[in-house]
Protein backbone atom coordinates (compact mmCIF):
# COMPACT_ATOMS: atom_id res chain seq x y z
CA UNK A 1 0.00 0.00 0.00
CA UNK A 2 2.72 2.46 1.02
CA UNK A 3 4.76 1.50 -2.05
CA UNK A 4 1.77 2.18 -4.32
CA UNK A 5 1.28 5.63 -2.74
CA UNK A 6 5.00 6.36 -3.09
CA UNK A 7 4.91 5.38 -6.77
CA UNK A 8 1.87 7.58 -7.41
CA UNK A 9 3.61 10.55 -5.77
CA UNK A 10 6.65 9.95 -7.99
CA UNK A 11 4.42 9.90 -11.09
CA UNK A 12 2.72 13.15 -10.01
CA UNK A 13 6.05 14.90 -9.40
CA UNK A 14 7.45 13.72 -12.73
CA UNK A 15 4.33 14.92 -14.55
CA UNK A 16 4.63 18.37 -12.97
CA UNK A 17 8.35 18.48 -13.75
CA UNK A 18 7.84 17.72 -17.45
CA UNK A 19 4.84 20.05 -17.71
CA UNK A 20 6.91 22.93 -16.29
CA UNK A 21 9.89 22.07 -18.52
CA UNK A 22 7.66 22.26 -21.60
CA UNK A 23 6.44 25.68 -20.51
CA UNK A 24 10.01 26.89 -19.93
CA UNK A 25 10.92 26.60 -23.62
CA UNK A 26 10.12 30.31 -23.88
CA UNK A 27 11.74 31.63 -20.70
CA UNK A 28 10.63 35.25 -21.21
CA UNK A 29 6.96 34.26 -21.45
CA UNK A 30 7.39 31.85 -18.55
CA UNK A 31 8.82 34.49 -16.19
CA UNK A 32 6.45 37.22 -17.41
CA UNK A 33 3.38 35.09 -16.67
CA UNK A 34 4.60 34.48 -13.13
CA UNK A 35 5.47 38.12 -12.43
CA UNK A 36 2.21 39.48 -13.83
CA UNK A 37 0.20 37.04 -11.71
CA UNK A 38 2.00 38.27 -8.58
CA UNK A 39 1.26 41.88 -9.56
CA UNK A 40 -2.35 41.04 -10.40
CA UNK A 41 -2.89 39.51 -6.96
CA UNK A 42 -1.20 42.45 -5.25
CA UNK A 43 -3.64 44.93 -6.80
CA UNK A 44 -6.58 43.35 -4.97
CA UNK A 45 -5.01 44.11 -1.59
CA UNK A 46 -5.36 47.82 -2.39
CA UNK A 47 -9.15 47.63 -2.04
CA UNK A 48 -8.74 46.10 1.41
CA UNK A 49 -6.29 48.82 2.45
CA UNK A 50 -8.94 51.38 1.49
CA UNK A 51 -11.64 49.52 3.43
CA UNK A 52 -9.49 49.22 6.54
CA UNK A 53 -8.91 52.97 6.52
CA UNK A 54 -12.66 53.27 7.08
CA UNK A 55 -13.00 50.44 9.59
CA UNK A 56 -10.59 48.78 12.03
CA UNK A 57 -11.81 45.25 11.36
CA UNK A 58 -14.13 43.39 8.98
CA UNK A 59 -15.73 40.13 10.03
CA UNK A 60 -13.34 39.96 12.97
CA UNK A 61 -10.32 40.25 10.66
CA UNK A 62 -7.68 42.96 10.73
CA UNK A 63 -5.66 43.84 7.64
CA UNK A 64 -2.92 41.37 8.66
CA UNK A 65 -5.40 38.52 8.87
CA UNK A 66 -6.95 39.43 5.51
CA UNK A 67 -3.47 39.35 3.99
CA UNK A 68 -2.96 35.88 5.50
CA UNK A 69 -6.33 34.81 4.05
CA UNK A 70 -5.26 36.06 0.63
CA UNK A 71 -2.00 34.19 1.05
CA UNK A 72 -3.76 30.89 1.78
CA UNK A 73 -6.23 31.48 -1.07
CA UNK A 74 -3.46 32.25 -3.55
CA UNK A 75 -1.19 29.37 -2.53
CA UNK A 76 -4.11 26.93 -2.49
CA UNK A 77 -5.06 27.98 -6.01
CA UNK A 78 -1.38 27.80 -6.95
CA UNK A 79 -0.92 24.22 -5.74
CA UNK A 80 -4.13 23.09 -7.46
CA UNK A 81 -3.16 24.63 -10.78
CA UNK A 82 0.54 23.79 -10.75
CA UNK A 83 0.03 20.13 -9.90
CA UNK A 84 -3.57 19.35 -10.92
CA UNK A 85 -4.60 21.83 -13.60
CA UNK A 86 -6.07 19.00 -15.66
CA UNK A 87 -9.02 18.92 -13.23
CA UNK A 88 -10.32 22.16 -14.75
CA UNK A 89 -10.44 20.49 -18.21
CA UNK A 90 -12.00 17.22 -17.07
CA UNK A 91 -15.55 18.15 -18.12
CA UNK A 92 -14.42 19.00 -21.65
CA UNK A 93 -12.59 15.67 -21.95
CA UNK A 94 -15.72 13.79 -20.85
CA UNK A 95 -18.16 15.69 -23.07
CA UNK A 96 -15.99 15.39 -26.18
CA UNK A 97 -14.94 11.79 -25.58
CA UNK A 98 -11.27 12.62 -25.16
CA UNK A 99 -10.48 10.39 -22.20
CA UNK A 100 -9.32 7.57 -24.50
CA UNK A 101 -5.67 8.63 -24.33
CA UNK A 102 -5.69 8.39 -20.53
CA UNK A 103 -7.68 5.14 -20.35
CA UNK A 104 -5.10 3.18 -22.36
CA UNK A 105 -2.20 4.31 -20.17
CA UNK A 106 -0.94 1.93 -17.44
CA UNK A 107 -1.57 4.57 -14.76
CA UNK A 108 -4.41 5.72 -12.56
CA UNK A 109 -6.83 7.36 -15.01
CA UNK A 110 -8.01 10.22 -12.81
CA UNK A 111 -4.52 11.09 -11.58
CA UNK A 112 -3.27 11.02 -15.18
CA UNK A 113 -5.93 13.52 -16.19
CA UNK A 114 -5.39 15.78 -13.18
CA UNK A 115 -1.62 15.99 -13.66
CA UNK A 116 -1.75 16.27 -17.46
CA UNK A 117 -1.41 20.07 -17.44
CA UNK A 118 0.25 22.82 -15.43
CA UNK A 119 -0.80 26.46 -15.35
CA UNK A 120 2.45 28.44 -15.30
CA UNK A 121 0.93 31.64 -13.91
CA UNK A 122 -0.12 29.63 -10.84
CA UNK A 123 3.53 29.59 -9.79
CA UNK A 124 3.04 33.32 -9.28
CA UNK A 125 0.04 32.57 -7.06
CA UNK A 126 2.13 30.24 -4.92
CA UNK A 127 4.96 32.76 -4.58
CA UNK A 128 2.47 35.51 -3.75
CA UNK A 129 1.02 33.30 -1.02
CA UNK A 130 4.37 33.13 0.74
CA UNK A 131 4.91 36.88 0.26
CA UNK A 132 1.62 37.37 2.14
CA UNK A 133 2.82 35.04 4.89
CA UNK A 134 6.02 37.08 5.27
CA UNK A 135 3.95 40.28 5.54
CA UNK A 136 1.69 38.63 8.12
CA UNK A 137 4.71 37.51 10.13
CA UNK A 138 6.51 34.24 9.59
CA UNK A 139 7.97 31.80 12.10
CA UNK A 140 8.72 28.08 11.93
CA UNK A 141 5.29 27.03 13.23
CA UNK A 142 3.13 29.11 10.91
CA UNK A 143 5.46 28.43 7.96
CA UNK A 144 4.93 24.68 8.41
CA UNK A 145 1.17 25.09 8.91
CA UNK A 146 0.90 27.45 5.95
CA UNK A 147 2.74 24.99 3.71
CA UNK A 148 0.65 22.04 4.90
CA UNK A 149 -2.63 23.94 4.49
CA UNK A 150 -1.60 25.14 1.03
CA UNK A 151 -1.25 21.49 0.07
CA UNK A 152 -4.47 20.31 1.75
CA UNK A 153 -6.33 23.33 0.36
CA UNK A 154 -5.01 22.62 -3.13
CA UNK A 155 -6.09 18.99 -2.81
CA UNK A 156 -9.56 19.97 -1.52
CA UNK A 157 -9.99 22.44 -4.38
CA UNK A 158 -8.84 19.83 -6.91
CA UNK A 159 -11.12 17.14 -5.49
CA UNK A 160 -14.09 19.54 -5.48
CA UNK A 161 -13.41 20.58 -9.09
CA UNK A 162 -13.03 16.93 -10.09
CA UNK A 163 -16.39 16.06 -8.54
CA UNK A 164 -18.32 18.84 -10.22
CA UNK A 165 -16.52 18.32 -13.55
CA UNK A 166 -17.42 14.62 -13.32
CA UNK A 167 -21.09 15.64 -13.40
CA UNK A 168 -20.56 15.84 -17.16
CA UNK A 169 -20.89 12.02 -17.21
CA UNK A 170 -24.57 12.49 -16.31
CA UNK A 171 -25.50 16.06 -17.26
CA UNK A 172 -25.34 17.61 -20.72
CA UNK A 173 -23.08 20.67 -20.53
CA UNK A 174 -22.24 19.83 -16.94
CA UNK A 175 -19.04 21.79 -17.49
CA UNK A 176 -21.07 25.02 -17.32
CA UNK A 177 -22.20 24.17 -13.79
CA UNK A 178 -18.62 23.20 -12.96
CA UNK A 179 -17.20 26.49 -14.22
CA UNK A 180 -19.79 28.47 -12.22
CA UNK A 181 -19.02 26.63 -8.98
CA UNK A 182 -15.26 26.85 -9.64
CA UNK A 183 -15.54 30.62 -9.92
CA UNK A 184 -17.66 30.74 -6.75
CA UNK A 185 -15.14 28.87 -4.60
CA UNK A 186 -12.30 31.10 -5.82
CA UNK A 187 -14.27 34.31 -5.20
CA UNK A 188 -15.51 33.34 -1.73
CA UNK A 189 -12.01 32.29 -0.70
CA UNK A 190 -10.79 35.89 -0.51
CA UNK A 191 -13.43 37.19 1.92
CA UNK A 192 -13.35 36.72 5.72
CA UNK A 193 -15.40 33.66 6.57
CA UNK A 194 -17.06 35.26 9.60
CA UNK A 195 -19.01 37.73 7.45
CA UNK A 196 -21.15 34.84 6.19
CA UNK A 197 -23.98 33.62 8.39
CA UNK A 198 -26.75 31.03 8.40
CA UNK A 199 -27.37 28.93 5.30
CA UNK A 200 -24.55 30.60 3.36
CA UNK A 201 -22.03 29.59 6.02
CA UNK A 202 -23.32 26.00 5.99
CA UNK A 203 -22.94 25.86 2.20
CA UNK A 204 -19.39 27.23 2.39
CA UNK A 205 -18.39 24.48 4.81
CA UNK A 206 -20.12 21.66 2.92
CA UNK A 207 -21.31 21.96 -0.69
CA UNK A 208 -18.73 24.59 -1.67
CA UNK A 209 -15.90 23.72 0.77
CA UNK A 210 -14.21 27.10 1.02
CA UNK A 211 -14.40 26.84 4.80
CA UNK A 212 -12.24 23.73 4.93
CA UNK A 213 -9.84 24.86 2.20
CA UNK A 214 -9.35 28.45 3.41
CA UNK A 215 -11.26 29.77 6.42
CA UNK A 216 -10.50 27.05 8.98
CA UNK A 217 -6.80 26.82 7.98
CA UNK A 218 -6.42 30.59 8.48
CA UNK A 219 -8.06 30.40 11.90
CA UNK A 220 -5.84 27.44 12.81
CA UNK A 221 -2.69 29.37 11.87
CA UNK A 222 -3.83 32.37 13.91
CA UNK A 223 -4.91 30.30 16.93
CA UNK A 224 -3.79 26.69 16.66
CA UNK A 225 -6.42 24.13 17.60
CA UNK A 226 -5.67 20.41 17.32
CA UNK A 227 -9.31 19.49 16.62
CA UNK A 228 -9.52 21.97 13.75
CA UNK A 229 -6.22 20.64 12.42
CA UNK A 230 -7.44 17.03 12.48
CA UNK A 231 -10.79 18.02 10.96
CA UNK A 232 -9.01 19.64 8.00
CA UNK A 233 -6.90 16.52 7.42
CA UNK A 234 -9.88 14.15 7.72
CA UNK A 235 -12.01 16.27 5.40
CA UNK A 236 -9.20 16.36 2.84
CA UNK A 237 -8.98 12.55 2.84
CA UNK A 238 -12.78 12.21 2.67
CA UNK A 239 -13.26 14.54 -0.30
CA UNK A 240 -10.40 12.86 -2.21
CA UNK A 241 -12.07 9.46 -1.72
CA UNK A 242 -15.39 10.95 -2.84
CA UNK A 243 -13.78 12.46 -5.95
CA UNK A 244 -12.38 9.07 -7.00
CA UNK A 245 -15.71 7.35 -6.31
CA UNK A 246 -17.72 9.86 -8.36
CA UNK A 247 -15.26 9.82 -11.27
CA UNK A 248 -15.06 6.03 -11.57
CA UNK A 249 -18.82 5.69 -11.13
CA UNK A 250 -19.28 8.12 -14.01
CA UNK A 251 -16.55 6.48 -16.10
CA UNK A 252 -18.83 3.46 -16.55
CA UNK A 253 -21.11 5.76 -18.58
CA UNK A 254 -18.30 7.18 -20.71
CA UNK A 255 -18.66 7.09 -24.48
CA UNK A 256 -15.47 7.22 -26.53
CA UNK A 257 -15.15 9.54 -29.53
CA UNK A 258 -12.74 7.01 -31.08
CA UNK A 259 -10.25 9.88 -31.25
CA UNK A 260 -6.86 8.54 -30.25
CA UNK A 261 -3.80 10.71 -29.76
CA UNK A 262 -0.47 10.05 -28.15
CA UNK A 263 0.62 11.66 -24.92
CA UNK A 264 4.10 11.52 -23.43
Amino acid sequence: MLMAVKNQIKVILLSVKYNVMRQMVNKVTFITNILFMILNNATFIIQWLVLFRLKDEIGGYTIKEVILLWGIAASTFGVANIVFNGAFKLGDLIINGKLDTFIVQPKNILLSVLTSETRVSAIGDLIYGYICLIIYGVNIENFILFTLFSITGGIVLTAFISIIQSLSFWIVRGDVIADTLSTAIINFATYPGKIFKGIIKIILYTIVPVGLANYLPVETIINFNIMSFLYIILFTVAIVVLAFMVFYKGLKRYSSSNLMSSRV
